[in-house]
């Protein structure tokens, strides 16, 4: 399969122009070789990750996260990614996770998707569910709630989008990264599973689109926090 076919499969995907001013969404680095035939999925590209595509011969690294600095030896192989576009797309990186957790997306407002659940489920309970993905997960109730029913999900940092959520109505909010501040000031339930676990499994879209038309393996990746 040819380099600018592969581009254009996750472009028609998701938009290149629907990307945040400050992404770096698309391509990382280009060799001559043109003709793609196996590919490395990541989410984030790190030495590791560079070396497991050079030892398994991979023609191309595609990953959710960009890189803002290229190293020059990375130049030695093709990479593309899609960053804040892939957030957005129909389907894409928080809409995913939502399927992934067996739930139906009810709404959404830009990186916020929203799931109404037909009868409200009180928070220890939604907390095992999310549990399941997330081992690292930790949450917020500084109002004590017993029970939620519609939840606000951001794959990845949706700190800055919390405020969002209780004004669409949402008695809840899912992301990664939560700040102190933040989850001490939070008027609604806060769950955060972790940057790393809400995104990983976005990567099985890249696969979907790719399928059937070039070999693809997965690096092997995983959160950098570690818990005794």
């Amino acid at each position: 399969m040819k380099r600018a076919e592969i581009y254009a499969l996750i472009n028609n995907f998701a938009p290149p122009e629907t990307a945040e001013d400050w992404d770096c969404s698309g391509v990382i680095a280009e060799n001559g070789n043109e003709e793609i035939k196996k590919v490395l999925l990541a989410l984030t590209v790190t030495d590791d990750v560079f070396n497991q595509a050079a030892a398994q011969n991979c023609d191309m690294i595609i990953s959710h996260h960009p890189l803002f600095y290229v190293p020059l030896e990375y130049r030695t192989i093709n990479m593309f990614c899609a960053h804040t576009n892939l957030d957005l797309a129909e389907g894409g990186t928080t809409d995913t996770l939502i399927k992934l957790l067996g739930l139906k997306k009810s709404g959404e407002n830009g990186f916020v998707r929203y799931v109404t659940i037909d009868k409200p489920v009180s928070v220890k309970d939604f907390a095992q569910k999310l549990s399941k993905i997330s081992p690292n997960l930790r949450y917020v109730n500084n109002k004590n709630t017993q029970s939620i029913q519609k939840i606000g999900f951001c794959a990845g940092s949706g700190s800055e989008f919390i405020e969002t959520a209780p004004q669409d109505g949402a008695d809840a909010f899912v992301t990664g990264d939560l700040k102190f501040h933040t989850a001490l000031e939070s008027r609604i339930v806060l769950f955060d599973i972790g940057h790393f676990e809400s995104e990983i499994s976005v990567l099985k879209v890249f696969e979907n689109l790719l399928q059937d038309k070039v070999e693809i393996v997965y690096a092997k990746e995983k959160s950098p926090f570690k818990t005794l």
